[in-house]
């Protein structure tokens, strides 16, 4: 099935929103990431609804290969662990208005966890900005392989967070959905949960 932005689509319409609408202490922020998400047995999937004022945008964006360090610009991000035992060890999603993307293996144990960027999921992504609306959206794919060694099935639960990033650095804003309290959103204690529902 094609991926789709369209949140009343066939598709989307069933699933229940969360929304990310505080910043990093927990204030809650001017604007608001409606963010939906659904599985099948192979993949987990998460749209993003991301109202704007301005878009900073990478120059020369790249969507053929991943964008080390994209979260210096506006991007929609998810993170994801199943490992309830080590909750240091989780997967990190991102996308760009413009479709430049990066996943990360984080392994909080390793100082440099930013070289997490060299994993590859193989997920997909589409996105679509409405500039007369002040909106974009975002949908990725996710393989469930590359997040969970269990078989997926309803009841199973994952760790999760996510994050909104939005402005040049003199205007930078953040909208969190469970907030870290840090100024790193890299805090898996404060991570919420998503549990898969029967019917997706």
């Amino acid at each position: 099935m094609p991926l789709t932005t369209d949140p009343s689509s066939l598709f989307w319409r069933d699933t229940h929103p969360v929304f990310a609408e505080r910043d990093a202490q927990g204030k809650l922020a001017t604007g608001r990431m409606e963010v939906r998400s659904r599985w099948t047995k192979d993949f987990l999937y998460f749209l993003f609804v991301c109202p704007y004022v301005e878009l900073y945008l990478k120059p020369s964006p790249d969507t053929k290969k991943e964008t080390n360090e994209l979260w210096n610009w506006d991007v929609a991000e998810v993170f994801i662990g199943s490992d309830f035992t080590d909750i240091q060890r989780y997967k990190e999603f991102e996308i760009s208005p413009q479709g430049e993307w990066v996943d990360l293996d984080i392994n909080l144990h390793n100082p440099h966890h930013e070289e997490g960027w060299v994993w590859n999921s193989g997920f997909e992504h589409t996105v679509r900005v409405d500039r007369e609306n002040h909106v974009w959206y975002a949908a990725i794919r996710i393989p469930m392989q590359a997040i969970d060694s269990r078989q997926p099935a309803p009841g199973n639960t994952f760790r999760v967070n996510l994050f909104l990033s939005q402005g040049p650095p003199n205007r930078h804003k953040e909208l969190t959905w469970q907030p870290p309290m840090s100024n790193t959103f890299h805090v898996p204690e404060r991570f919420g949960l998503l549990k898969l529902r029967p019917g997706n």
